[in-house]
């Protein structure tokens, strides 16, 4: 089985090798409390990844799309932005919301079938709603960043998506309206090999970054589960487009170590082998060695995220367990500004109480 990156012959960017130790200059300009921060987002992110499986397991949640093994890619990307920058994601994006700050519980509403996108705010975490339609999301990051930029907001747009997403025409019409209008937007490809059950060998020909050139913009490949390196290229990417230079490319190169949902079943096209060389790859394994190496972290510190993790998945699995169906009165109460008679008379047909 041909693994995504051996079609490339240039190296990533990579400051930590899988095995933890140092293969550039990690000092990325965080202070230790961030750095351990890094590891405590994962190690978050990841419970809270399997608690979903469980919960999808249990009929808690409707569908869920895992993204165990993309942790350094979404927290390194994410935590490199400033407060005001605004994230467009995909619908694998919860790491990334997490570092943004937003409500869980809101957010896994989508997958449990009671609020289209999530009811959290999206204007307050600077994080747009669930993006399910393929690419589409890039388009909105473009058009937002070409409005900060007409309103000279010193800001940056980040839109997350796969390496499926720039098979669709949306992902050609974002990254072209970008560079022209020199828009400071991030295009971040978290490139992990599978665009459902179809290997990137058969959707591309040559890498995603290098189609940065023809657009006019730089284009960086990373390595997705080196967090570090995640955050490093992502800052700079994001001090280029705050100062004016317009946008970037980034390709990250990770993988998904479950299936594309809890509707997919990854056997059907994945090797064992081909899982089992990426999990020796694991981002929070590798960061983790490297920490303790460094003397940044110590084994109590773990200790310590582990039981967080823990006690903060519980509470989340309870916020969820506990929702209600949603309203009844939200089928109508969107659709019209003054509904027809025949839609009042649904309205009250569902929402009174039957007699007797």
């Amino acid at each position: 089985m041909v693994i995504h990156e051996d079609p490339y012959d240039v190296a990533p960017v990579r400051l930590v090798a899988p095995d933890g130790t140092a293969v550039g200059d990690t000092d990325v300009g965080l202070k230790p409390d961030e750095l351990r921060d890094l590891l405590r987002l994962m190690i978050l992110s990841r419970r809270l990844d399997r608690e979903c499986m469980a919960l999808q397991r249990q009929g808690e949640l409707t569908v869920y799309p895992p993204f165990e093994g993309q942790e350094a890619a979404q927290v390194g990307s994410a935590f490199a932005l400033e407060p005001d920058d605004f994230v467009f994601p995909s619908f694998r994006e919860l790491a990334a919301a997490i570092v943004r700050g937003v409500d869980v519980v809101e957010y896994l509403q989508y997958h449990r079938g009671t609020w289209h996108g999530g009811p959290y705010d999206p204007i307050a975490s600077r994080f747009a709603p669930i993006c399910v339609p393929v690419a589409t999301q890039i388009v909105h990051a473009v058009g937002w960043a070409m409005g900060a930029k007409l309103d000279r907001l010193p800001v940056c747009s980040l839109a997350y998506f796969g390496d499926g997403a720039t098979s669709e025409g949306d992902f050609h019409e974002a990254a072209n309206m970008a560079a022209v209008f020199g828009a400071p937007a991030i295009l971040f490809c978290q490139n992990n090999g599978w665009a459902i059950s179809v290997p990137l060998r058969e959707q591309a020909a040559g890498p995603i970054h290098t189609r940065a050139e023809g657009y006019g913009m730089p284009g960086v490949l990373v390595d997705g589960n080196d967090v570090l390196a995640v955050y490093s290229v992502t800052r700079a990417a994001a001090e280029r487009a705050r100062a004016g230079e317009g946008p970037t490319l980034i390709e990250a190169l990770t993988y998904r170590m479950g299936p594309h949902s809890t509707a997919d079943d990854a056997t059907k096209y994945r090797s064992a082998d081909e899982v089992k060389r990426w999990r020796e790859r694991d981002p929070i394994d590798r960061y983790l060695k490297h920490l303790l190496a460094s003397g940044a972290a110590d084994e109590s510190f773990v200790a310590d995220c582990e039981d967080e993790a823990k006690e903060w998945v519980a509470d989340v699995r309870a916020g969820i367990t506990s929702l209600g169906p949603p309203p009844v009165d939200e089928l109508f109460g969107f659709a019209y500004v003054e509904p027809p008679e025949s839609l009042e008379r649904d309205r009250r047909s569902s929402t009174e109480a039957p007699d007797g």
